[in-house]
């Protein structure tokens, strides 16, 4: 089914991010299509309006290494705006890190700053009751590990979005809305334990400032989490299928 749609990639990074190449090519994994079928969209030059998302049979949202969901600067207002078009379109859209907290405060949720609460790593989380019950999540069972990296946190989940997994120090780690094919994960499906390596060899004060430990040991904590990786996959066979 991958190989026929179209995705757009909406990418929230300064102009010479190298993870801008790399983003692509872990969904391009996880989804199991060509990189050519994903169109990144740079929405901090412009955002792609309503011809280019109806050309386009899914979004993702991925993550920043620079910005922040809290912002009050201007840049972010017309993107919000971009996501509640596509919750009023009942646009399929996978939303991850930046986008799961951007797409929640865009529907009514909060997103606030919290260091102390701050993940990064391979984490284990826990499905909800709804989670266990959801078609896209359930085949995880009740526990999973992923790989995460923030420092913002969704406080408040928007009130058509129904929660789906949690970690022991923060509660809203996946969420979809309700009778829309629009899920939104804290973590990161589409990463392995090499893409995590390999991004945080560009933000090398993230393991310091989080896990507060040096970059070695905080390698040896990472693993792969195969079964998390094949949620995209999942979430294109419930929607597409």
């Amino acid at each position: 089914m991958s190989a026929k749609l179209r995705f757009l990639l909406m990418q929230i990074r300064v102009p010479d991010d190298p993870m801008r190449e790399q983003e692509i090519g872990c969904f391009a994994r996880a989804l199991q299509c060509e990189s050519e079928q994903i169109t990144p969209w740079d929405v901090l030059e412009s955002l792609p309006g309503e011809a280019k998302l109806a050309a386009h049979d899914m979004v993702l949202i991925g993550g920043s290494g620079d910005y922040s969901a809290t912002s009050d600067e201007a840049w972010i207002e017309p993107i919000l705006d971009e996501m509640r078009i596509l919750h009023q379109q009942s646009k399929p859209t996978f939303a991850s890190c930046w986008g799961f907290q951007a797409m929640a405060r865009a529907m009514g949720g909060s997103v606030v700053h919290d260091l102390a609460r701050g993940e990064l790593g391979t984490l284990r989380l826990t499905l909800s009751d709804a989670g266990h019950d959801d078609p896209v999540f359930s085949p995880l069972g009740v526990n999973f590990d992923a790989q995460m990296g923030h420092t913002d946190r969704v406080d408040r989940l928007p009130a058509d979005a129904v929660l789906l997994a949690s970690t022991e120090k923060v509660e809203n780690q996946a969420y979809r809305f309700q009778g829309k094919p629009i899920y939104c994960t804290q973590f990161h499906p589409e990463l392995n334990r090499e893409n995590l390596i390999g991004r945080l060899v560009q933000y090398p004060e993230y393991v310091d400032r989080i896990a507060g430990i040096t970059f070695e040991q905080f390698r040896d904590t990472v693993h792969d989490t195969p079964e998390t990786e094949r949620l995209l996959r999942r979430f294109i066979e419930e929607v597409f299928g």
